[in-house]
């Protein structure tokens, strides 16, 4: 019998990329996404897969789901700054109430669980590189801390389920993650900047440019995230790219790639910024043996390519 996964938030960037390496591996998956951000589109090459199904449901509601489930995956969550910030209290909800409701399913089946973390959780970090052992640096009454502290309970009340009932619970952090169906207008660097030079629009970076973000392509973030599931370890682990960038090098880099005209400009920073983010994956390396294999000018390649593609069919 196939192992059966149920992902939340499964029809999002990173969960419908999710759904479909596990099918690829032989899973059987039932997504759940409430579409607040997700979207049919993401999931529809998948729908007529008959280990795929996907239910429009909001996890901070009670969470049944009949059959055998082997592993919950807890990617529900508005995840650029604009979504968070355009809807805060359901940012909260979901990181709260739906990490408990998932957490409970989890039980119930005898499944484990991976949720999706961030490095938010590190905040405006006043360690560089970022360690899993670093606690952070958080505003938790700023306007970005809708985010950081919804993970950060998340983490804690996975962890309280781990050392409680013995749940086996694997937490990542992810870091700023990019790739094809990585919403347009989501408001995220690399969204922005493509889909800025793609229209010939300026390039608009916040701050300076000398912030730094490290980069992890999809498919690279995936293999990562799978491997961590699929191990013994428990409790939270880097997943992301270690190569770091300024943001004003991110928009060389897209200038180049797209040959476009865009002028560069410069807008104010927003509230509690991070001035530097790259993970340590020393972790990820030993236990997992993984780390990223794609360039970020490959992988900014193939998004602005799916971009292209995306808006020669008016979807964009």
């Amino acid at each position: 019998m196939s192992p059966r996964a149920v992902v939340t938030g499964g029809a999002g960037f990173l969960g419908s990329h999710l759904c479909e390496h596990l099918l690829a591996r032989g899973w059987e998956v039932v997504a759940i996404d409430s579409m607040l951000t997700g979207g049919p589109a993401n999931v529809a090459h998948l729908v007529d897969n008959p280990g795929f199904r996907v239910i429009e449901y909001d996890v901070t509601n009670y969470v049944h789901v009949d059959g055998a489930v082997d592993a919950v995956l807890h990617f529900a969550s508005p995840a650029s700054p604009r979504d968070y910030l355009d809807h805060p209290i359901k940012t909260l909800k979901v990181g709260s109430l739906g990490t408990h409701n998932m957490l409970g399913l989890a039980m119930a089946k005898g499944a484990r669980f991976l949720l999706a973390s961030t490095s938010e959780i590190y905040g405006d970090p006043l360690v560089h590189p970022q360690t899993e052992d670093y606690w952070g640096n958080v505003n938790p009454v700023g306007p970005r801390g809708v985010y950081d502290e919804a993970k950060r309970f998340a983490e804690a009340i996975a962890m309280a389920y781990h050392r409680t009932h013995g749940l086996d619970v694997k937490i990542a952090r992810i870091f700023n993650t990019y790739g094809p169906r990585l919403r347009a207008n989501d408001g995220r660097v690399v969204s922005n900047f493509l889909t800025q030079a793609l229209n010939g629009d300026p390039i608009t970076i916040y701050g300076d440019g000398t912030q730094t973000r490290s980069f992890c392509y999809v498919d690279d973030e995936v293999q990562g995230l799978l491997a961590l599931l699929e191990s013994e370890h428990s409790g939270p682990m880097n997943i992301g790219n270690p190569d770091e960038f300024t943001v004003a090098e991110l928009a060389d880099a897209v200038l180049d790639l797209t040959g476009s005209t865009s002028k560069v400009e410069f807008d104010p920073l927003p509230v509690d910024d991070p001035k530097v983010r790259r993970p340590d994956i020393t972790l990820a390396r030993r236990v997992l043996g993984w780390e990223p294999k794609t360039s970020l000018r490959e992988g900014l390649a193939s998004t602005y390519e799916w971009y292209r593609r995306e808006r020669e069919h008016g979807r964009i």
